[in-house]
C-alpha cells in the first residue's frame, strides 16, 4: 500500500521533537523553542505519513532590518526526518507555507537563515542568498535567503 502524505497546521510544541532530532541532535530540547513560536501571525506546518509526523516548518511574521518594512515572514525550523529526505517533502512544506502567506497579505516577502547545506534546495525554489555566510554557534554555517512571493490578494 502506498503512503499518503498530508500537510496540516500544528502547534509549536508539536515541532519540538523533530526540530531536536534533525536540527539540534544530542542537544537539550529547550534549544528548539524559538522566539516567536507563539507570536500572533506565526503558524506551524507538519507533514504526516499515514498520520505520523515526519517533518515540520514554522512561518513567523518577523521583520529583518536589512529589508524594507513590507509584509515579512521568516521561515524557521524546517526539518524532515532523515529517513524521509529526498522524497520532495520539504518542497511540499515550503509550498504550503508560501501559499498560506500569499493568502494572508499583499506583496509578501519570505526570508530565513538557511544552512549552507540547503542553499541549492532553496535556490531550486526561487530563493536568492543575501550577504555573507555566518556561523550559528554550536550549529553550523548559515546564509540569509529571501524571496518576494506573488500574492493572491493583488
Amino acid at each position: 500500500m502506498r503512503a499518503t502524505f498530508t500537510v496540516r497546521l500544528i502547534s509549536a510544541s508539536t515541532t519540538y521533537a523533530i526540530r531536536n532530532e534533525v536540527l539540534r541532535p544530542g542537544r537539550p530540547v529547550k534549544e528548539c523553542y524559538f522566539s516567536g513560536d507563539d507570536s500572533p501571525g506565526t503558524f506551524h506546518l507538519g507533514i504526516f505519513k499515514d498520520e505520523k509526523i515526519i517533518g515540520v516548518a514554522s512561518f513567523m511574521k518577523n521583520s529583518n532590518p536589512f529589508f524594507e518594512p513590507i509584509a515579512q515572514f521568516q521561515l524557521r525550523g524546517m526539518a524532515i526526518l532523515p529517513e524521509h529526505k529526498g522524497q520532495g517533502l520539504g518542497t511540499l512544506l515550503l509550498k504550503e507555507g508560501e501559499s498560506k502567506i500569499k493568502q494572508e497579505v499583499k506583496e509578501p516577502f519570505l526570508w530565513f537563515n538557511a544552512r549552507v547545506t540547503a542553499i541549492d534546495f532553496y535556490k531550486k525554489h526561487g530563493y536568492e542568498s543575501f550577504g555573507q555566510k555566518f556561523e550559528v554557534p554550536g550549529v553550523c554555517e548559515h546564509i540569509v535567503m529571501l524571496k518576494h512571493l506573488e500574492s493572491k490578494n493583488k
